[in-house]
């Protein structure tokens, strides 16, 4: 069971682990273990409040699929436990993450004693330039 949040976790059966060969430099070994893990996980069929579901589906994520799975490739590991928890856990905070609600910014106008220090820099900066012209 992977655990979200104090109220929201997901079954195990929901998310569907697989070994297979990590790619890349490792020797004899990587030709011989299984050690990378690919994560599916079906946003649709899963046991996630609505809310949840809503969100996720909005991602502009690239490990979103088309139809709605979240796919996850863990590798960074030798060993296919570690793997397997480092892909778990990235899958809790994605959801996690899409919990999170952003504040509303709230616009600005700059005061009025920066914009007066403003105005006088660039009129110094200007009288600057001005006598860097040609001497009469």
């Amino acid at each position: 069971m992977l655990i979200i949040s104090n109220n929201v976790s997901i079954p195990s059966h929901e998310i569907e682990l697989q070994a297979i060969r990590a790619q890349g430099a490792g020797g004899q070994n990587v030709n011989k273990v299984s050690s990378a893990i690919h994560l599916r996980f079906d946003i649709h069929a899963s046991s996630l409040p609505a809310f949840y579901k809503e969100k996720l589906l909005a991602l502009n994520d690239y490990r979103l699929t088309k139809d709605g799975c979240i796919v996850m490739k863990s590798q960074e590991h030798r060993s296919q436990e570690l793997n397997r928890q480092a892909a778990l856990e990235r899958l809790a905070e994605l959801i996690r993450k899409v919990n999170v609600v952003q504040k509303a910014r709230k616009p600005t106008k700059p005061s009025r004693s920066s914009k007066m220090k403003r105005m006088d820099k660039k009129t110094k900066h200007g009288q600057t330039k001005a006598l860097r012209g040609r001497v009469m």
